[in-house]
């Protein structure tokens, strides 16, 4: 469904030629006679009457275009910036750099300084001492350690997200400081709301359960802590056996911050407002539900027992909107098995991802959507059913002319699924010859049902699709992307989907076993003599982006 390319707008053809001479003119210059003086405050030139929206636009441009150089980087620092982003850059993220970034861009309130591993500790000590108005910092896998944490807990008072995810030299008790500042005896970033600090050496030792607990009584707004001691350190505070954990170095106990919390001794109930939990066990879903009754997303593992109580005691999360859930065990679980559930969230249920159940009913699975019309995004990798007929050797047959394409049945999802934007399905493994109608129809009602697709990903699925996507296409007209590798769809579809008009961009065709070279190369060369663009070309928007094996 590829479309002519659309016209570009003023404002972006004026970003990308500042994109396309800024190296030849201004950064040439620059480079020339500046770029070693780091104490300029302002720099004069043609980008400082620019928007600051803009700003980040261009840096965006440049970044994404590998033309962002040190010098260009260097006169887009400007006072009025409010958000940086240097992931895209790491190799230009020295400690010079760090420095000019405290200098000139006082009113930063994003800063994102992920992968940067050549700004030292020190560095980053001065650009949370330096930057206090900072409403979001990344410092995912940088050098950040507990001198780096203490600072962005004593002087980022109005920080509200924070990521430290894969941070080697951050400890249990640097993580401390972002709640309390044992110095001056007072609570650190009190308007703390997300806390990422995945992938932390010691995820799972005592100290890391504890120093978790410290931070959820220590944080009165946190919404999402993702830690690997999270589920723990919960259990921990519904325990109440919260002795034993005084610190020598000044931070209060966790029995200190419970009571502080209006929660201690028997009979007080800890909540915290925790909105997101993730990689929770089925075991302890229950407790985790007792501290934290507003929980709005959630991860959750599965074990192999169908006879445990982690499907029921899910029923009773009335605040659940977002759920993934996988099975750990070997054999998995049935996909019917999660209908009640599906049931009792109904139609607040925007988001669910499953993994490993098994597909031994093909109706569980429209049931399963038609129980939740609200769903925006729905994700399954699912397991196919062993089939009985595998070994048995088909019936020789006389040859007959070709039968024309079925036409599914449409009304297996009476009420369609009209705010989905985001389809994926995964099927490993052949399946039974009763599941593929059941299937294929399922799918004919869903693209018939959700006039807002945006994604529809059909992976590996053993069955033929061209008769289930053909009819649908005309009503999918916002669909951006198509990926349907390891399926089975044959060339005239591919042409099909090429010749209809929709804001298509993507259409993956990897390892689909009916879609050979030249049938590849083909359509390649159509598109190649029409004004439609075939790949997405380096600082430009392509119509539509074909990718084979």
């Amino acid at each position: 469904m590829p479309q002519r390319r659309a016209v570009p707008t003023l404002t972006s053809l004026c970003l990308q030629s500042l994109a396309q001479h800024m190296q030849s003119l201004w950064a040439k210059d620059y480079s020339d006679n500046y770029l070693d003086e780091y104490q300029f405050r302002f720099l004069v030139g043609p980008f400082n009457d620019l928007a600051c929206g803009l700003v980040q636009e261009l840096l965006r441009l440049l970044g994404t275009s590998r033309r962002l150089s040190r010098a260009a980087l260097h006169l887009l620092l400007l006072p009025h910036l409010r958000q940086l982003s240097l992931t895209a850059c790491p190799g230009l993220a020295n400690n010079a750099l760090g420095h000019l970034v405290v200098l000139r861009c006082q009113g930063l309130r994003v800063l994102d300084v992920g992968g940067c591993g050549r700004l030292s500790p020190a560095v980053l000590v001065d650009v949370a001492e330096g930057l206090p108005r900072l409403r979001r910092l990344g410092l995912a896998h940088t050098q950040a350690n507990l001198q780096v944490l203490s600072a962005v807990g004593s002087c980022c008072r109005h920080l509200r997200e924070l990521d430290v995810s894969g941070c080697r030299k951050v400890t249990p008790r640097a993580l401390r400081h972002l709640g309390y500042d044992p110095a001056e005896r007072s609570p650190g970033c009190p308007a703390l709301r997300v806390l990422l600090a995945r992938d932390l050496e010691h995820a799972g030792d005592g100290d890391a359960v504890a120093a978790v607990a410290f931070l959820l009584l220590a944080l009165p707004c946190l919404e999402v802590l993702a830690h690997g001691a999270l589920q723990d350190a919960l259990c921990l505070l519904h325990s109440g056996q919260l002795g034993g954990t005084e610190d020598s170095e000044g931070f209060p106990s966790l029995e200190e911050l419970a009571r502080s919390r209006g929660a201690a001794g028997e009979g007080a109930p800890l909540t915290l407002p925790l909105r997101q939990l993730e990689e929770v066990q089925e075991d302890a879903l229950s407790t985790v539900h007792a501290v934290c009754p507003q929980a709005e997303e959630l991860s959750a593992w599965l074990g192999d027992n169908p006879g445990s109580s982690g499907i029921r005691e899910l029923q009773g999360w009335r605040c659940l909107s977002r759920v993934t859930l996988g099975c750990s065990g070997r054999h998995g679980r049935a996909l019917a098995a999660l209908l009640p559930l599906a049931q009792s969230l109904g139609t607040r249920l925007r988001a669910l991802t499953l993994h490993g159940f098994t597909c031994w009913d093909p109706l569980s699975l429209p049931a399963l959507l038609a129980s939740c019309p609200g769903l925006q995004s729905f994700t399954a990798e699912l397991e196919a059913p062993p089939d009985p007929h595998t070994h048995q050797e088909p019936p020789e047959e006389e040859e007959e002319p070709p039968a024309p394409p079925p036409r599914w049945a449409t009304d297996l999802l009476p009420r369609g699924l009209p705010r989905l934007q985001s389809f994926t399905l995964s099927l490993a493994g052949p399946v039974p010859a009763s599941h593929g109608p059941v299937l294929s129809s399922t799918l004919a009602s869903l693209l018939c049902g959700a006039p807002q697709l945006q994604t529809l990903r059909l992976l590996a699925l053993p069955f033929p699709l061209d008769s289930v996507l053909e009819p649908a296409l005309p009503g999918l007209r916002e669909l951006r992307e198509l990926s349907l590798a390891g399926s089975r769809v044959c060339p005239g579809t591919v042409w099909h989907l090429l010749g209809t008009e929709g804001p298509l961009r993507r259409l993956e065709l990897s390892r689909c076993p009916d879609i050979h070279r030249r049938d590849y190369d083909s359509f390649l060369h159509e598109l190649d003599s029409t004004a439609l663009s075939p790949r997405q070309h380096r600082g430009s928007r392509a119509a539509v982006s074909l990718c084979s094996h």
